[in-house]
């Protein structure tokens, strides 16, 4: 695929766009969400988010590290979900770009900011000194959750690169067929009758001559 500066930049805004409106809607929804909660179910959300952020940050690895090659085959035998699949191996930039820089960044962000809202749920008759050990304590169980969670992601997402972009595939297959939403669209090769044609006229000159 063929480098291009201007369909990157489109890319680029486009994702500016998606990520801002994303970014906000997440973060009031899950600062709505806390605010009616106790700081139990408020760490079970901010738990929830940090999962999310690492299952799409293990797909969108799983498309970068998929080949192409099985999917091919797959597709002779006419296995569900697998021209989807060639398609989203074919782009693997945008879509690891969405998965791991898009969702994966923004659920990092918000799980940062609940995990403050459940200290301060938490914290709020505690002492000074408590107040930090908790909002310290529950800082590194998020990170440590998220770094870990998607070094384990990462190891998976490799290993099994070609059974979750399947995985993803079927489920693209899924809401195209049933729900007649494509998500990744193939791109049409433009027709070199133009070449073609120069080649004829070509060829008639010389014969003329």
């Amino acid at each position: 695929m063929k480098y291009s500066f201007k369909n990157s930049i489109r890319w680029s805004v486009f994702i500016f766009i998606l990520t801002f409106f994303l970014a906000s809607v997440f973060s009031v929804t899950s600062t709505t969400v806390l605010a009616g909660v106790s700081w139990g179910i408020g760490m079970i959300v901010v738990l929830l988010i940090v999962l999310c952020g690492i299952f799409f940050d293990m797909i969108g690895l799983a498309s970068a590290a998929a080949d192409e090659i099985p999917f091919h085959a797959m597709a002779s035998e006419r296995v569900d979900g697998s021209k989807q699949a060639i398609l989203i191996v074919r782009n693997a930039d945008r879509f690891s770009n969405f998965c791991n820089d898009v969702i994966g960044d923004i659920c990092g962000i918000i799980s940062g900011t609940a995990s403050a809202l459940v200290v301060l749920k938490l914290t709020s008759s505690a002492d000074g000194p408590v107040q930090t050990a908790i909002s310290v304590a529950v800082a590194g169980l998020v990170s440590g959750l998220t770094v870990g969670g998607k070094a384990l992601g990462k190891s998976f997402a490799i290993s099994h690169a070609t059974h979750i972009v399947l995985l993803i595939g079927r489920l693209f297959y899924v809401l195209e067929h049933r729900l007649g939403i494509r998500v990744l669209q193939s791109k049409k090769k433009k027709s070199n009758n133009g070449g073609k044609r120069g080649k004829q006229r070509a060829a008639r000159t010389n014969s003329e001559t």
